[in-house]
């Protein structure tokens, strides 16, 4: 398998916007007890794999190094080498590099063992799988990881399958990842009100802060302008999102998960036109800063600095970072206004979304299968990779994470991004997460509805000049309509919006979309 690479896809990729389904842009900072320092394994383990020869193992992740994870990774490496006489080097890709050098990774023939791979990578998951790129494990799962295999449920397993094969681990991590706004609740109980739940109370809370306080709702930069698409997608009849433009953008949409075969762009819709009008209106209210399109602070950054009233991102970002915020702002804790809950279709993160992969290079795909299944199901091998060491990294109190006293994040910090490898049962409760998670992901799960996309990998290469046209047209005119900012009437740019899609070949697109789809079937 030396050598081989993914080819059809490629170029369509590398002129696209990567679109990442990472949840933050940060190492997790994390901990466990040092490692076994017990004599390396010399003989055939209980699944038949002959591990007398030393396996050194490359496992790629986002994101930059910790401070620590030297240390870190020296403790997992006891333990493997003790367990199943393997090493690992962990190399890593840059945020700002994972849209172009994730796809090149599988794409150079480079000899590596394991990897992140999701649908919504800059490369899709279901694209590796379909072009060679990974190693099929569906008969190795038996072989080698049948702890592993038994772990995750079979639904989870059919999410991962192309072609009725398994090319990846899916985690077993529950999550939902629903947009939304971040708002301070101190400020709505001084304006009277209890809480956000419908657009109309966001304006009322808004409205409130433009002529009370001194800073605006909302204070970030242009990616608010997607932010603001996703509200008008996710809160508009039973809408969703489809394939074929990429997320970060203004995308497609289908009108409802039983309709998914029929695709269009919300530009040519009244509700989007009404759309314009309306973020015009909240722009010349003063919702957000004048300096939007040029700004260089996020709205995150700067609600902590008590410049903003709220913060636009997604629901597990708010409950990971809560943390940050009341660190930030300890008497103005936040609630979280999810714009697809009122209409019901919050959609399930299914496991397939954050897996692991293994090279089809790979010189060792059991043993890096095995090492897969001793981080999903070995409590011991689970924290040291999910939170470092314990004592260092992290302490338990009262059944609660912490950092331990006098832990300076420059000097002790560290951590992996290794999401793929997380399981509900190990996961330990943080003092930097909101308590709310379990509760409100409990109340989502009873109502949650299903991707009518899953195990749907779309083939740019025939429209590629074509989308690449397309995000030329929304990086420009896309992103003024959505905060208030062209030089136009609002219907008039929605009209000259219409006019360059259709001139890009928004139509083309659409057409492609529907001609994949015709023969598609949800793995649900």
């Amino acid at each position: 398998m030396k050598g081989k690479k993914i080819a059809s896809s490629l170029a369509a990729v590398l002129m696209l916007t990567g679109v990442l389904s990472a949840c933050s842009s940060s190492n997790n900072a994390n901990g466990n007890n040092s490692g076994s320092s017990n004599t390396p394994s010399t003989s055939t383990n209980a699944g038949g794999v002959d591990t007398s020869k030393e396996a050194k193992l490359v496992y790629y992740l986002w994101g930059s190094e910790g401070v620590t994870n030297k240390e870190i990774l020296a403790e997992i490496n006891k333990k493997l080498k003790a367990d199943l006489n393997t090493t690992l080097e962990i190399k890593y890709i840059d945020w700002p590099d994972v849209a172009t050098k994730y796809p090149l990774l599988f794409a150079s023939g480079e000899s590596f063992d394991l990897s992140h791979a999701s649908p919504g990578a800059a490369v899709s998951y279901y694209t590796l799988a379909t072009e060679g790129a990974l190693t099929d494990i569906t008969d190795m799962l038996d072989k080698v990881a049948p702890k592993l295999k038994a772990e995750i449920p079979e639904a989870s397993w059919q999410n991962t399958k192309v072609n009725g094969k398994i090319y990846g681990v899916p985690s077993l991590f529950s999550e939902y990842t629903p947009a939304g706004y971040a708002y301070r609740t101190d400020l709505l109980k001084k304006y009277g009100m209890t809480e956000i739940k419908t657009i109309d109370d966001m304006v009322k809370y808004m409205d409130n802060v433009v002529a009370n306080e001194s800073f605006p709702p909302i204070n970030g930069k242009a990616e608010d302008a997607q932010n603001m698409y996703r509200m008008l997608v996710d809160t508009t009849d039973m809408w969703l999102n489809a394939p074929g433009i990429s997320l970060n953008e203004l995308n497609l949409v289908t009108k409802s998960p039983e309709d998914y075969k029929t695709v269009f762009h919300p530009a040519f819709t009244q509700e989007f036109e009404d759309w314009a009008v309306k973020m015009r209106e909240w722009g010349d209210k003063g919702y957000w800063g004048k300096d939007v399109l040029s700004a260089s602070l996020g709205s995150k950054d700067n609600f902590r600095a008590a410049n903003s009233a709220g913060y636009l991102t997604h629901a597990q970002d708010w409950i990971g970072q809560y943390g940050g915020d009341i660190k930030a702002l300890p008497d103005s804790p936040t609630s979280f206004y999810t714009f697809a809950e009122a209409n019901k279709k919050i959609k399930r993160k299914m496991g397939v979304d954050n897996s692991t992969v293994i090279s089809a290079n790979s010189s060792n795909p059991e043993r890096s299968l095995m090492v897969i299944e001793k981080f999903m199901t070995d409590e011991s091998y689970y924290n040291l990779m999910q939170y470092g060491i314990e004592g260092k990294h992290y302490v338990i109190e009262n059944g609660v994470k912490k950092q331990p006293e006098g832990f300076n994040e420059k000097t002790d910090g560290g951590g992996f991004s290794a999401w793929s490898l997380r399981n509900d049962k190990f996961v330990i409760p943080s003092d930097t997460e909101n308590p709310i998670r379990k509760d409100l992901f409990a109340a989502w799960d009873k109502e949650a509805i299903d991707d009518p996309y899953n195990g749907f990998s779309f083939d740019p290469s025939n429209v590629t000049t074509e989308i690449a046209s397309i995000s030329n047209v929304n990086a420009q005119l896309g992103i003024q309509l959505m905060l208030g900012k062209t030089s136009k009437d609002p219907k008039a740019a929605v009209a000259e919006y219409r006019d360059q899609l259709t001139k890009a070949g928004v139509d083309k697109v659409i057409a492609e979309v529907e001609k994949q789809l015709a023969e598609f079937t949800p793995v649900n």
